[in-house]
């Protein structure tokens, strides 16, 4: 079995193969909670503005419904800042980093041993050799083509470090959940300045993916497409507790006792919901994805890079199509797993009848797990659109109600759109035979991507 001793480098790709063969063998089936009629429970919330289609007040009663059905508060007074690509996030998380005072938490899917992972690790260990206290989380699987020595050489320099649910079960005896994946981007610097979303520390993210800029495919390697945000205000120190949460399931010694979660002030006027997925947990983030869903009047805008979704959310999109709702999404056209690129592609023939729209993104390797309904909810994220992500990962999503931002992000999928190709119904059947195999062979094992 390939352990924490593993020297070389491992494809990406094999990662996700062996993420798969490790699932099946680890777990059992389970299911997602009957979230159908999310709304028979709040009929004072969905009725009190019936009719009207004034958008604050369509604002007001989605913020008030998905405080009730997720049980947790929406958080005011943040600002928050989209971050596209790989370049543009790394150089607003090393700005927040170089500033850094008293603590960084630091929590990844992926800490890749590469250009990019060296320049961040050196830029950590100096900021713990300054006298600021690095914590780490990285991910068993997702970290596995990285050396016990790379990680050992910011555990000399002072920084702690947890490997979440190790590939090794003598590490987690007696705990070992190997199905359970840390796939969250956190990173909290003094307990003032957040950032999530889909970006890993990985050299897919060391160069420009085409968005807004001017450069063309042929004058370099292309950058994966990806977005984060940064948040500062209130909304932080929901971000810094689900880090200390995660650090806690590891049964690992106690983090430095320290100043995380300091005053904090108003600093923007956005309203912020912090929602998050673990096993057998609440299923907070996909309640609110499918509160939203069926909420939504105008449009459903979704970017996601590995779409297999289970029967509630299918339908749920689909609904929303047959009642009028422009439903689209954008999907990718350059995989790095082929597996989930098949299994997602198999559900295009039930959406494309229903009248949703379906665009390929071309040149750039799709990873971006955003959403955005009526122009006014939206989502950045590390959850994608599928069934691991909602039941057997830790997954973190910021949500945004608010109409300004949320022109941000409708923005920012039109001009997706352009990089994208459509998929028609009648294109899509006339796709070879071969193509309808393996879509067929990778749906029968959808549960386990």
């Amino acid at each position: 079995m390939l352990n924490n001793q593993l020297q070389w480098r491992l494809p990406r790709p094999l990662r996700f193969f062996l993420a798969v063969l490790l699932g099946v063998l680890a777990a059992a089936c389970s299911t997602l909670p009957d979230v159908s009629n999310l709304t028979a429970t709040l009929p004072d919330i969905a009725t009190s503005h019936a009719g009207t289609m004034d958008p604050s007040s369509q604002l007001n009663t989605l913020a008030a419904m998905e405080e009730a059905v997720t049980g947790s508060p929406l958080i005011k007074g943040n600002k928050v800042t989209l971050l596209f690509d790989g370049p543009q996030t790394m150089t607003a998380m090393i700005a927040a980093i170089e500033n850094a005072k008293s603590t960084i938490n630091f929590e990844t899917y992926i800490f890749d041993q590469d250009q990019l992972g060296l320049r961040f690790a050196d830029l950590l260990i100096e900021k713990q050799r300054a006298g600021v206290q690095v914590n780490i989380i990285y991910d068993s699987v997702g970290s596995i083509g990285s050396s016990v020595d790379f990680f050992d050489r910011m555990r000399a320099a002072g920084i702690k470090l947890v490997e979440f649910n190790p590939v090794n079960p003598l590490k987690r005896f007696g705990r070992w959940q190997l199905n359970h994946r840390d796939h969250r981007k956190i990173l909290v610097v003094d307990g003032k300045v957040g950032f999530t979303g889909g970006v890993n520390i990985s050299a897919a993210y060391a160069n420009s993916s085409l968005f807004r800029s001017r450069r063309k495919s042929s004058e370099g390697p292309v950058g994966w497409r990806d977005t984060h945000v940064q948040i500062e205000g209130p909304a932080v120190a929901s971000l810094q507790l689900l880090f200390m949460q995660t650090w806690a399931t590891q049964h690992t010694e106690d983090l430095p006792d320290l100043a995380y979660f300091p005053t904090l002030t108003p600093a923007g006027d956005k309203t912020v919901h912090v929602l998050s997925t673990q096993p057998d947990g609440d299923y907070n983030l996909y309640k609110a994805y499918i509160l939203a869903i069926q909420q939504a009047r105008k449009s459903i805008h979704i970017t996601t890079p590995y779409f297999t979704p289970d029967r509630q959310l299918a339908n749920a999109l689909i609904a929303a199509a047959r009642r009028g709702v422009d439903v689209s999404l954008i999907l990718p056209g350059v995989t790095d797993i082929g597996l989930a690129f098949h299994a997602g592609q198999s559900f295009y023939t039930q959406l494309l009848s229903a009248g949703i729209h379906i665009y390929q993104l071309q040149v750039s390797v799709l990873h971006a797990k955003t959403a955005v309904v009526d122009g006014i909810w939206s989502t950045v994220g590390s959850a994608n659109m599928d069934i691991r992500s909602f039941l057997h990962n830790y997954e973190a999503n910021v949500v945004v109600i608010d109409e300004q931002f949320g022109h941000q992000m409708e923005k920012a999928f039109r001009e997706d759109i352009r990089g994208s190709e459509q998929i028609t119904p009648e294109q899509w059947r006339q796709r070879p035979f071969s193509d309808r195999v393996k879509e067929w062979a990778a749906r029968s094992i959808e549960y386990w991507l």
